[in-house]
């Protein structure tokens, strides 16, 4: 077969120009012929080599040697069933990935729910897209996912502040402290650790002479990651290590002054008593009079200043605190009549100072009393008990409230120091002595304001003495 037979073969065409060149067509189709041939005659020569090594095997079947379709086609047969068993291990390799994706994917649910620290994934969109049970219960809200954080946290929260700046502005915030007020009107304490999240972009550039779109990868924020901590209670510990340690230094200093005050009274009341007594009715009569009371004002703070200063001294005993809580209320009506007092709620013995935990309540109620009777024609001081299991101990809850006017914002936290007072005739001793037996108990005190008007005292004492001094509880002692 030639070249000028194969084009005589070709069909014929009409006159009209082609659209390629006819004879780079034709040799293309000639050289295609001759591969064609030489592979059919390499094969024909290696079935004809192996056929003698096949003769005994019996395990595959044999093609037909003779017939070079009949090869092609066991040759197929054989590609395609490599290729099922290819597929098959791919599915097996495929589903043993998928299988340790999820048993990750759990081990990564299990390490979040049950890590002591809040986490917080905000999305860009400001939404909660993931959170764990410590986050919700240092918020003290269920559910967070899905919620909006501004919603969650308040528009103008410290931080919410810090969660828009970071999926704003990319800032990172670490071991920062901020305030939270839970829906129920507790301020805890939470240190925080917020950073942004980034996700990497592709971008097409076409401004590129020698290359008409190139890619460039760009970064963008796609969320914040919020880690947090509630040291409430660790706060509240260290203020309470602050004041024992003020406290007993304020013992040590003025002891030995308060005595040579007292002593220099005693010295200055006596010559005003025998002016006194030697003087005529008159005006020098009258001043020694007047000496004689400012020495008895003075001796009774110097009295209370020592009292609180030196050490208490605790006896330890089972108190029935219903009958105690009983006592002062009588002994409130009968030194206030006008104000009506009533107590409820529960109450159980505890382990303390009968004389000393007498003291506080009746401190506590007093002050109630007269503060309620200033401003209101009905004067009423509530004495209520509740029992209260937190930080893994049972606590005792004695609620002392009034429906006076209440305690200015800016007093709120010095009305605990010693002096502070905004009595005229108040020595400001009374509710720092009152905090002092608190805490001589491993107890707490706190004050507050209530929503309906007046003021509330909450002194909470445990039902059950530790050997180690033991963390305050979350919701007492922001004093």
């Amino acid at each position: 077969m030639n070249t000028v037979s194969i084009a005589a073969l070709l069909p014929s065409r009409p006159p009209v120009a082609p659209p390629f060149n006819l004879g780079y067509v034709v040799g293309l189709l000639v050289i295609l012929l001759l591969i064609v041939l030489a592979f059919f005659f390499l094969m024909r020569k290696f079935m004809k080599d192996t056929s003698h090594s096949q003769d005994g095997d019996w395990s595959h079947p044999k093609a037909d040697t003779e017939n070079p379709s009949a090869f092609m086609a066991a040759s197929m047969q054989g590609v395609i069933e490599k290729l099922r068993a290819q597929e098959k291990e791919l599915a097996r390799l495929h589903l043993l990935a998928q299988e340790r994706a999820q048993e990750s994917e759990r081990l990564t649910e299990e390490v979040t729910r049950n890590m002591p620290t809040g986490l917080l994934l905000v999305n860009a969109t400001g939404a909660i897209s993931s959170t764990n049970p410590a986050a919700e219960t240092a918020f003290a809200i269920r559910p967070l996912r899905y919620r909006a954080y501004k919603e969650i946290l308040g528009a103008d929260s410290d931080l919410t502040r810090m969660l828009t700046a970071c999926l704003r502005e990319g800032k990172t915030f670490q071991r920062d402290e901020v305030e939270h007020m839970t829906p129920d009107g507790q301020v805890r304490r939470l240190g925080v650790t917020i950073s942004p999240i980034y996700r990497t972009v592709r971008n097409s550039v076409r401004d590129v002479p020698e290359h008409p779109v190139s890619v460039a990868l760009d970064t963008k924020i796609s969320g914040a990651l919020c880690l947090m901590s509630d040291l409430t209670e660790l706060t509240a510990l260290q203020k309470q290590i602050r004041w024992k340690e003020n406290l007993a230094a304020l013992g040590e200093m003025s002891a030995g002054i308060a005595h040579e005050f007292k002593n220099s009274l005693a010295t200055i009341s006596g010559y005003a008593q025998m002016i006194r007594s030697e003087s005529k009715p008159g005006e020098t009569r009258e001043s020694a009079e007047r000496i004689l009371d400012q020495t008895r004002a003075l001796t009774h703070v110097v009295t209370e200043f020592l009292r609180f200063a030196k050490p208490l001294e605790i006896c330890y005993e089972s108190v029935p605190i219903r009958t105690l809580v009983e006592k002062v209320a009588e002994e409130l009506h009968e030194a206030i009549p006008e104000c009506a007092v009533q107590f409820e709620g529960a109450f159980e013995d505890l382990p303390g100072d009968e004389a000393l935990l007498r003291q506080a309540l009746l401190n506590l109620v007093r002050n109630g009393a007269q503060a309620a009777k200033e401003t209101n024609s009905s004067p009423r001081v509530t004495i209520s008990g509740t029992i209260e299991e937190l930080g893994g101990r049972k606590w005792q809850r004695i609620c002392i409230a009034d429906n006076g006017p209440g305690i200015p914002e800016p007093d709120l936290p010095k009305i605990f120091l010693p002096f502070y007072t905004t009595k005229s005739d108040g020595t400001g001793l009374g509710l720092a002595v009152v905090q002092k037996i608190a805490l001589q108990h491993a107890g707490s005190i706190e004050a507050r304001n209530r929503q309906g008007g007046g003021a509330e005292f909450l002194l909470w004492l445990p039902l059950r003495q530790a050997p180690t001094p033991s963390p305050i509880v979350s919701r007492a002692a922001r004093i």
